[in-house]
């Protein structure tokens, strides 16, 4: 049977673990074709040096019903960009779904470290991989998103417009990345909503990312016995949870509806009705308003 997407092209740009995996995952099992882009592939690591690759990524696409198309690329490249757009429009002739997920800034930030005393490097290379690979992407990618109506675009961050306005999140640079991903958002609605395109900005709950997992020592078999150490874990989220909000706004015929938005992936689970995997709907940003910022005990009755 063809899925809600079948016949649609995506582009998830920085597929290789996390979020981004578990979006074109998601898009995959929905029936969609999707480019999966990244700087780890099986035969050179990014400055990560993790084992997760790009390549595994298009499998894992495939597996799950969809076709995967693994094409190593780096989105500060506008040379690479511009050659993995053109390749996309030669063999398909459309894109319909662009994800901006690159990041790769997880070594870049210090926690509550202030902007005098960060080091800067770090931080003005954390704002170029998590800021203008976003820009350099939309630009080459959105004219061929426009060729047809109904174009979505996803600007991955994390926290909602709502509680990143209100709290300050983890240090000077982090907090304006994450910011201006969100803008960015709210900005393509403008000048893609009237052209009959929607652009929207998401963000995970607290993922148990695979970076997420090996900082705490525990698989996603195993995940829980984390919680005697870090109790709030307990509201955690797979990556394709927050893929599954992606699949679900693509095949929604009143996507626009969202336009120049902030979502989440449990706000939107209340919405369309999906699941995480293990049947649950994780409500993280209004749990962590209402307990964890709120210095209340863990407890998820109610939030998962």
């Amino acid at each position: 049977m063809p899925g809600p997407l079948d016949g649609k092209v995506a582009l998830v740009a920085g597929a290789t673990r996390g979020a981004g995996r578990g979006i074109a995952v998601e898009l995959g099992a929905a029936g969609a074709t999707v480019y999966a882009t990244g700087r780890s592939t099986r035969a050179r690591r990014s400055e990560y040096d993790r084992p997760e690759t790009v390549e595994d990524t298009a499998d894992l696409v495939t597996a799950a019903g969809g076709h995967g198309i693994a094409v190593p690329a780096d989105h500060l490249e506008p040379a690479a960009v511009r050659a993995l757009v053109d390749r996309i429009a030669d063999e398909q002739g459309r894109l319909d779904i662009l994800v901006n997920d690159i990041w790769g800034g997880e070594n870049l930030f210090g926690w509550d470290r202030p902007v005098w005393e960060h080091d800067l490097d770090d931080g003005l290379r954390l704002l170029r991989l998590a800021v203008e690979t976003h820009a350099i992407t939309s630009h080459f990618a959105l004219p061929l998103l426009l060729r047809g109506p109904g174009g979505l675009v996803v600007e991955m961050t994390d926290g909602t417009a709502d509680y990143n306005r209100d709290t300050y999140r983890v240090s000077f640079f982090y907090d304006l990345a994450k910011t201006a991903v969100l803008r960015m958002g709210f900005a393509l609605g403008h000048e893609l909503g009237p052209r009959g395109a929607t652009a929207i900005a998401l963000t995970p709950g607290w993922l148990r990312s695979e970076i997420m997992l090996d900082h705490f020592k525990v698989t996603e078999d195993t995940w829980r016995d984390a919680l005697g150490t870090v109790p709030h874990f307990a509201i955690s989220e797979t990556p394709r949870y927050v893929g599954r909000a992606v699949a679900a706004l693509a095949a929604d015929p009143e996507v626009a509806r969202w336009n120049g938005q902030s979502l989440s992936s449990g706000g939107l689970a209340q919405v369309y009705g999906f699941t995480d995997l293990d049947g649950s709907r994780p409500d993280a940003w209004r749990y962590l308003v209402e307990v964890q910022d709120a210095g209340r005990p863990a407890d998820v009755t109610g939030y998962r």
